[in-house]
Order: structure tokens, then sequence, then C-alpha cells
């Protein structure tokens, strides 16, 4: 009731707000044409960032804004099939202006990120640290795991325990500390829970993936302690707009080494104010080869598919949506940890370990647009899913798991009020959770979680600042045990400030509160996700960080460069504790409680050489112990540094690439220390644009010196090295 009550007051303001419109507002127009044939790009979206209102161009590439406030802004133009370019215009009270964009086709340079205030805004503008893998990208880096796409930019890492199951770390953090999104809402699986779970995506369905690095607690949860990784699967969730026709995307990829193969295809049709959309794709990959061999039962496979349908007016709006994926994949050496005794008492051969999966989702979104009150934009996004896998041992089940999660999220976006916007919200959880079988560590549990947030910001035009509070409940209810509930505030608070042209630092305090999660409460067995035999606390208290972010940026068209520095403080960090013990093999280990600290920092450049030629560059860092032993925590990335070069002529794109990691000798009681690696990666590309047809050519040769190498993050680092020497060819039909 108590939540109903916060709804409908925030619904009469939007509905009854004063109207937020000046009588001295100017007006914006201009055309969006394809910048190689001075075509016009029909439906493309034109987004006046920081006041969040959109609109759509004619078939002559023409748009329009009326009652445009008097200010400075970053205009994005915006199409799935090119790149989004960013402009900056001045607006004075009553003036008319006009702003022409070129969209071209080649990846990403100066990114667009819609996570961190629910609006678009440009990296260069955020108070967080973003990175931002768009459609080209995802064409060309074509994987099975979330953790392989996303786990070369800067700040993000790969955990795994063989290809089908990478999941991020960020920042050095992992698991329940790094929430994964789609479209804002959480997917759902249980990648977090266990070293072998997968977090399966279709990158060809994305039309991008953002990371925000560091504690993004205030709008997304308490367990974004570390950072959220957030899948944007197209258009109509970016922009909540139909489009006239169809538009679509068809993409095949091949590579060596694995035997990799796919397919995918997906398209939109848009009529008046309706949108529709469906898509499928298939991919496998067979067991991989490194320098000292085949890895055995690596292989994956995966299926997966969605349809939905839009109504887009002016002002409300509504769409829903069904997506599923289903799939299986190997675990590589996991059945050297499982223990199986014949009659006799003799151990058996070791165990085949598959692990099959089905991940289903039904969302709901709808809102008002272009409210005439003191909020521009009220949103509801309502998700249903539910993640079903079995663990199997020899084709025989072993395990299952079925996780089912009921999701809302209601956002208010505030129009701006002389120096303040801001954005509000409630947010509402219900999870249901059980196991069977031999890994079925936890009893059954039903979670509930409730919170209340909003994140402002004030623009002096100096300096602008930003400040806001989230307060979190929730509840756990497991089967035969004692419940748990944990209550808790985070906030935070930020300033960015232009130092020179083009150039400005941003810093953030923030306070962050983490619950514990199921398995860290209540798990009591062999866990070979984890390799341990883990023995929960169901008496953990909550986390509590403390953190500073610094950044310096310069973002210009011969030079952009970012360096960011960081440092958390987590009193009563959850972490496994051994006891020294054995059993079933494994280490015993406590979920126990401790201080610690993370330090560390990425700085990343990219220079113009030439108009055409860039030179990339890039450095992370991560350091985190305990603070009372100053013991090194587990699995935490080693120095890691890249440089490379983008050279573009005409259509033509080549990208060599030379990736280098340090050792990594800094570590937990359990860990070896891993040997540092240099890595050659080549990728080329080649693009035929058309006024509404894009064909795009890319191939890449990975590991090019096939060098023998293994990832710290890996769980079976010692056993299986990372994969050889491969080549790796996509072909993608873009129409629009």
């Amino acid at each position: 009731m108590r939540s109903a009550g916060v709804l409908c007051l925030l619904l009469f303001f939007v509905l009854y707000g004063n109207e937020g419109y000046s009588d001295q507002a100017g007006r914006l127009s201009g055309r969006v044409v394809l910048d190689t044939t001075e075509s016009p790009v029909n439906a493309a979206t034109v987004t006046i960032v920081r006041l969040g209102r959109s609109t759509m161009t004619d078939e002559h590439g023409r748009y329009e804004f009326n009652g445009v406030p008097a200010g400075t802004y970053d205009v994005v133009s915006h199409m799935h099939a090119l790149t989004s370019q960013v402009k900056k215009i001045e607006i004075a009270p009553g003036q008319d202006v006009t702003l022409d964009f070129g969209l071209l086709v080649s990846p990403l340079r100066y990114e667009v990120s819609v996570t961190a205030t629910g609006r678009e805004e440009t990296a260069f503008d955020t108070f967080h640290a973003i990175s931002t893998v768009d459609s080209f990208r995802l064409s060309e880096q074509t994987a099975f795991g979330l953790g392989d796409v996303v786990g070369s930019e800067s700040g993000v890492h790969k955990r795994s325990f063989g290809p089908g199951s990478s999941r991020p770390v960020v920042r050095g953090f992992d698991g329940d500390r790094v929430l994964v999104l789609s479209d804002g809402l959480s997917t759902g699986t249980l990648s977090a829970q266990s070293g072998e779970h997968a977090e399966p995506l279709d990158a060809a369905h994305l039309d991008r993936i953002e990371v925000v690095k560091g504690p993004a607690t205030l709008l997304y949860g308490s367990n974004a302690i570390g950072g959220v990784v957030n899948m944007v699967t197209g258009h109509h969730m970016l922009h909540e707009r139909s489009h006239p026709g169809f538009r679509g995307q068809v993409t095949a990829v091949g590579g060596s080494n694995n035997n990799q193969a796919g397919g995918h295809v997906n398209v939109e049709y848009g009529h008046r104010n309706w949108l529709f959309w469906s898509s499928g794709s298939r991919q496998v990959t067979s067991d991989y080869s490194s320098p000292l061999g085949l890895v055995h039962n690596s292989d994956t496979r995966m299926t997966s598919g969605s349809a939905g349908v839009g109504w887009f007016a002016d002002r409300p709006f509504f769409n829903i949506g069904y997506a599923f994926n289903k799939g299986r994949l190997g675990i590589p050496f996991a059945g050297e940890f499982h223990q199986h005794e014949h009659d006799d008492g003799d151990h058996g051969d070791h165990a085949s370990v598959d692990e099959t999966f089905t991940w289903q989702n039904v969302r709901l979104n709808t809102g008002l647009k272009n409210a005439n009150s003191f909020f521009e934009e009220f949103r509801i996004a309502a998700g249903f899913s539910r993640w079903m896998h079995k663990e199997l041992e020899n084709d025989e089940p072993a395990t299952s798991f079925d996780n089912r999660l009921v999701n809302l999220r209601a956002t208010l976006i505030q129009r701006k009020q002389s120096v303040l916007t801001g954005t509000s919200g409630l947010q509402l959880f219900h999870r249901d959770y059980t196991a069977q079988g031999e890994e079925a560590l936890s009893p059954p549990t039903t979670g509930n979680g409730f919170a209340l947030f909003t994140l402002q910001e004030m623009d002096f035009g100096r300096a602008r600042l930003q400040f806001g509070g989230r307060f979190d409940r929730t509840a756990y209810s497991p089967l035969g045990l004692p419940h748990r509930s944990f209550a808790g505030f985070s906030g935070a608070a930020g300033i960015h400030v232009p130092l020179w042209e083009d150039g400005a630092l941003v810093a953030n305090y923030t306070h962050s509160y983490r619950a514990p999660a199921i398995e860290e409460l209540y798990n009591f067995g062999p866990h070979v996700g984890n390799l341990a035999f883990e023995i929960g606390n169901p008496d953990l208290k909550r986390e509590a960080a403390d953190g500073i972010d610094v950044s310096l940026r310069h973002a210009s068209s011969r030079l952009e460069s970012e360096a960011n520095f960081y440092y958390y403080s987590i009193r009563d960090f959850v972490y496994l504790s051994l006891t020294g013990e054995l059993e079933h093999g494994l280490r015993v280990a406590n979920f126990a409680q401790a201080d610690s600290r993370f330090v560390g920092g990425e700085v990343q450049m990219s220079v113009a050489l030439r108009r055409s030629l860039w030179l990339e560059s890039g450095l992370d860092l991560v350091d985190a112990r305990l603070i009372g032993t100053g013991e090194s925590l587990p699995r935490i990335p080693p120095l890691r540094g890249k440089i490379g070069l983008d050279a573009r002529w005409g259509g033509l794109s080549f990208r060599p690439e030379v990736v280098m990691a340090a050792d990594q000798d800094s570590i937990y009681t359990t860990e070896t220390p891993t040997a540092g690696y240099t890595v050659i990666n080549l990728k080329a590309s080649y693009t035929l644009a058309r006024s509404n047809l894009i064909h795009m050519f890319s191939g890449g040769l990975f590991n090019a010196g096939d060098r023998l190498y293994r990832n710290h993050l890996s769980f079976i680092k010692d056993l299986a090295p990372e994969i050889g020497r491969g080549v790796r060819f996509t072909y993608t039909l873009r129409f629009f």
C-alpha cells in the first residue's frame, strides 16, 4: 500500500504539474543524410540530450523541434545501422537554429550512453566512467558468453569456467556485485551465483552494450556496488518510437579453431504508430584448441528468438515483447572436481559435465513522454523472467535450478527547471528460487525487494553538480530456516567541471549498501562451480562501501582520452574464508566478513596521426585486499595494456592490436601465480553503403602468434589455457 501511494503521488505530479516551457523558447531544425552519398536518412532519431526530447526525420531527412528553452545542448542523431553523431548547439531566446548531420558507416568513436541517468547522455558529460560496445563491434565480436564480448573493455575482464560460462568482472568486482541488465531490468539468470553458470547473449540482436564502471547503486540497486552491464536490444527500447516500413539485419558468422558457425535474422516493421519486431538466431562452436592441444568438452550451442509489438504516439506509448534463449554448453574439467565412487569404494572415471539452460522473458513497457508538466517523462517497465538450467553428468541430470523473477521499475524524469533536473523512481522485485540434486546447496527461497531512489543534477554552466539517494529493503524467506531482511541507504555526490576547451574533471563520492546474496547466507555443500565446499552464514550483515572516483577527460576531433582513478573501502566485505580442511575433494570455505579495499585506475587514449589513421592505447590496473591481513582477494585481474591502430580508407578498415598482461603474483591462498603474456590480434572490415542498404564484411585473426597464455580469472586456468590461433569471418546485411 505504501508503494502504491508513492506511485500515485508521482503520477499526480506528471499529470498536473506546472508548465515547463518558456515564452522565449526557440526552434531547432535540420537534415540527417548519409555522409558518403548525401542521401537523406528517413526515420533517424534526433535527440536533444539533457532535455530528453526526441523526434524522427521524414522521408527527406528533415526534423524539427519547437519550444526549445534557451541554452547549450548536445544533440544526437541515431540510426541503428549507422554511427550516432553528436553536435553541440547554443540556442538563444526565441532563436531559430539549423543543425545538419551526416551519419557515417563506421564504429562509434564519440560514445552515447543511456544507463547513467536514464536518458541519453554523451560519455564525456556523464558522471560515471562508461564503456560502450556499439552494433558494429558486436557484429565482429560474436561470442556465446557476455564476458567474452565486453572483457576487452577498459577496466573490464572476464571470469570463466570455459568459453560458455564467461561473465564480466568490473574493476575486480565479480558475482553479485556486478548487475547484468537487459534494457534496464535484471536478466534473472544465475550467472552471479557460480563460476560455471552461463550468462549467454545473442550479440547480433543488440544495438549496444554499456558498462557503467563503479558504484551505480542509486538507480539500479544494492547489488550494483561494482558496476552495471546493460544490454540494449533495439531502437524501440532506446527511443520509444515507431518508424515507417521495414528495417532489419541478417548476420552470418564462421570461424576456425573452434569451428564457430552462426546465423541471425531480425526485422522490424512500422506502420503509423505501430511497430512489430521479431528475431531468431542459432550459434554453435565445437571444442577449442589451445597451443597445448584440444580442450575437451568446451563446445557450445544456443538458439534464441524474440517477438513484440508496440504503439508509440507523441506522448503515451506501450510495447510488449517475448524473448527466449535455449542452449547447452560443456564445462571442461568440471568432472575432475566431482567425486564419484563405485559400490566397492573405488573412484570412477571423471564425469563429463554439461549445462543445459532455458531462459524466457516477458516484458511490458508503458509511459508518457513530452508531458507538459513538472515531469518530462514517466515510464513503467515490468518484466517476468524464468531461468532454468540442469547440470548433467554423463548426460544424466545431477542438479536442476529454477529461478523466477518479477521486476517492476517506475521512473519520472523531471523537466529542466532553472538549473535543476533529475530522475526519481520506485523499484520492486519478487523472486522464487529452487534447486534440486547433488549441488542444491541452498533451500528453496523467496525474495522480495523494494526501493525508492532519486538522482538530481544542477547545471551552473561552469560546473555541474549531481547528488542523490536510494533506500533499499530486501527480505529472504528460505524454507525451514530463519527469515532475514536487510534495509539500507545509498547516497552519492559528484561534480563535473570543464577545465579547458574539450576537457573536464569529474569527481564522485559514493556510499553504497549491499544485502548478502542467497548463496552467501544459505549454501552448504560441495560447489564445483566455485571449487569449494561452501558453508553459508545466515547471520551475515550488509556490506557498506565508501568510494571515490576521479576522472580527467578530453574529447576533440584529434584527441580522445580519459584517465580514471578509484578507491573503494568496503566494510563487512563477504568472501570465502578457507578452513584448511578438505571435503568431497574440495577445500572447505566459510562465507565470512572482513573489511577490504579496492584501488586502481584506467587510462585510454585515441590520437589522430592523420585524418584516417588513429593510434589507440589503454591501460588498467586494480589491487584488492583485505584490510586487516593485507591478503589479496581471489581472481583479481593483472595489470593490462593495449596498443593498436585504426586505419581507414573509404569503406575499408584495418585494425591491428597488441594486448599485454603482466604477471599476477598478488594472489589469494588457494591461487597459483599467472604468467604475463602478449597477444596479437588483426581485424579488418569493408563496408559498402547505399541509401537504404549496408553490406559489411569483416574478418579477424586472433592470437596471431598462437601464444600460450592463461586468464587469471578463469577457475580452470591451470588446466585450460585460452584459445590459440584462429580466424573469424562475419557478413552483415542491414536494410532500413
